[in-house]
């Protein structure tokens, strides 16, 4: 499937709560959503109130659409009340790679 469209945000958790950022983004309802194609979530190595998501959609409207429902509405809500300050993103389409977990 070909990505048209993706991003790359980092985010810190309110001091401690960075396991329950990253278990909420385990859970999100993009991942059942056969235009999100890639959707990876790390955490800092130093910071573990640091968490890194990567995601890929197979085109800018896609996003927006699935954004614009109450699923990702709600998400966005949640996570928004586990964050400390406002998320970095940029601007990224993920090409290829491997990932094993």
């Amino acid at each position: 499937m070909t990505i048209g469209h993706g991003f790359h945000a980092t985010m810190t958790a309110q001091p401690g709560r960075g396991g329950e950022v990253v278990d909420f983004l385990l859970k999100a309802p993009s991942l059942e959503n056969d235009d999100c194609v890639v959707f990876l979530v790390g955490r800092s190595a130093g910071d573990p109130d640091v968490i890194h998501v990567t995601e890929g959609w197979t085109t800018t409207e896609a996003h927006s659409r699935f954004f614009a429902t109450d699923a990702a509405q709600g998400l966005v809500a949640k996570l928004q009340t586990l964050l400390a300050g406002e998320s970095a993103y940029s601007d990224e389409v993920p090409i290829g790679g491997k990932a094993a977990f």
